[in-house]
């Protein structure tokens, strides 16, 4: 039978603030390695005979993002679905699970998170194999990891000692326990993690939910029929999606289902919860420290260093979390790193876009760096991908000049088109109908200069765009 992963890429990943943010979260950032998280989680399964094109489910703000880097390590027939809401994973897996469906009726269904890091995978390739036994006689399956100490900030699961083929009957899944608890499972041996990865038939997962959570299956059906192409993507229709429960998975099948097996995994996981986690996973110096950047430490142990930005200098330092980038800098004690959703909910009560976004947007056609702002002006330098184009639009309250540093830039301007070289610029006056393309094979970049009462992205009207954003 061939294995369809399904990778789930929900979540705002504010516990890795500063560099993970709502618009663009840690399962589309690189941590351990040169890939990002989403990337390694789809290039770990290569190794895999019966593997089939991934299925990613991801929030249709992220849509270009996946895409594009899929496009990055050769993934080009992967099903893209698009969440109009957030739902928690339940919903996200009954709408692959239906959309398998409609290819095979037959499909064997892989789910992964986009945010493991998983280092040994031929202990990941064994488990699977294990685990697809038990799809085949029509089991539902977890992965569960072998603890390596007590850990509260995980779920647990409780196995029957029973084993059938190097699989265990589910005795019962436990919320995250207190440490006095979690210490009491791991010495007793009978508990493992609860990893948030599964393994079933589509149509045994469908079966049992249409007894356990009917409502969510005819909702999901609904959304999936009714479902739209938007480029590459399948858009979810939102009325359906959203009459939806919003359960996890776990709580709408696992808990309640007597048919539910569980494969030990012993493959040095983690799920990168934290910035200690990072650190945990993290390969270490001499001092004991995980550096990544421009980072000079002297003096400096047991300590988490991230230079995103530009060089960070340490001297005596000991067990804390340095994190830095464009617009942000996270100084923190390990203990008390794990509470940086506080600093999160703090900036989103005030407004600030630091919590939500980098200073570093990406876009379909590229991205742009916002690299000052002042009353009434903000400069950013735009860089525009090889045939990409901005969307034919007008703003009401801000004029733009655009001066192109690096390429070719062919320009639509009211009625004219223009083709500026590097060192040549243009002035868009407010109201006026324009649009930014790159028609060359080379990099194009673009400082613009923004004049006016009001600067927000909001101010913009989409007229044509070859992304379907109008």
């Amino acid at each position: 039978m061939k294995i369809t992963p399904v990778i789930l890429c929900g979540g705002s990943g504010t516990r890795l603030w500063p560099l993970s943010r709502k618009d663009h979260p840690k399962q589309y950032l690189s941590f351990v390695g040169d890939k990002t998280m989403l990337q390694e989680t789809i290039l770990r399964l290569r190794g895999l005979d019966n593997i089939t094109d991934p299925i990613i489910v991801c929030n249709s703000d992220h849509r270009f993002l996946v895409a594009e880097q899929c496009q990055q390590i050769d993934i080009t027939n992967v099903t893209i679905l698009l969440e109009p809401v957030a739902k928690n994973t339940a919903p996200a897996i009954v709408a692959a699970a239906l959309q398998s469906l409609k290819k095979t009726d037959n499909a064997s269904l892989l789910i992964l998170s986009a945010d493991h890091v998983i280092q040994d995978v031929d202990a990941l390739y064994k488990a699977i194999n294990i685990a697809n036994q038990q799809v085949l006689n029509n089991k539902l399956t977890t992965f569960g990891i072998l603890p390596t100490c007590a850990n509260s900030e995980y779920g647990y699961i409780k196995l029957n000692q029973e084993n059938i083929n190097g699989a265990y009957k589910v005795d019962k899944f436990i919320e995250k326990p207190n440490f006095k608890k979690a210490k009491k499972f791991f010495e007793h041996g009978d508990y493992l993690w609860n990893s948030g990865m599964f393994m079933f038939k589509a149509k045994v997962l469908i079966s049992e939910l249409t007894i356990h959570a009917p409502e969510m299956v005819i909702s999901v059906s609904k959304a999936i029929n009714n479902a739209e192409l938007d480029l590459d993507f399948i858009r979810l229709s939102k009325n359906d999606f959203e009459l939806s429960p919003s359960d996890s998975i776990d709580y709408a099948l696992m808990e309640k289902s007597k048919n539910v097996f569980v494969v030990p995994l012993d493959a040095k996981w983690n799920d990168i919860g934290s910035w200690p986690a990072l650190y945990d996973a993290g390969i270490k110096d001499r001092n004991c420290n995980v550096i990544k950047g421009d980072v000079l430490a002297q003096d400096t142990t047991n300590s988490y260093i991230n230079a995103n930005h530009h060089m960070v200098a340490t001297i005596g330092i000991d067990n804390l979390i340095v994190v830095d980038t464009h617009d942000a800098t996270f100084i923190a004690t390990k203990e008390k790193a794990r509470e940086v959703n506080s600093i999160v909910e703090y900036l989103k009560s005030k407004g600030r876009n630091e919590g939500i976004m980098h200073r570093k947007v990406y876009r379909p056609w590229g991205w742009y760096d916002s690299i000052e702002a002042g009353l009434h002006f903000q400069v950013k330098r735009l860089f525009i991908k090889p045939g990409a184009k901005l969307s034919l639009q007008m703003h009401y309250k801000r004029a733009e000049h655009w001066v192109v540093v690096g390429g070719n830039a062919t320009v639509i301007k009211g009625e004219k088109i223009y083709l500026l070289k590097e060192g040549e610029s243009i002035y868009i006056p407010i109201g006026t109908k324009h649009s930014l393309e790159n028609k060359t094979n080379e990099r194009l970049e673009i400082i613009e200069v923004q004049s006016g009462s009001y600067l927000g992205e909001d101010d913009i009207l989409r007229l044509e765009d070859i992304y379907s954003r109008v």
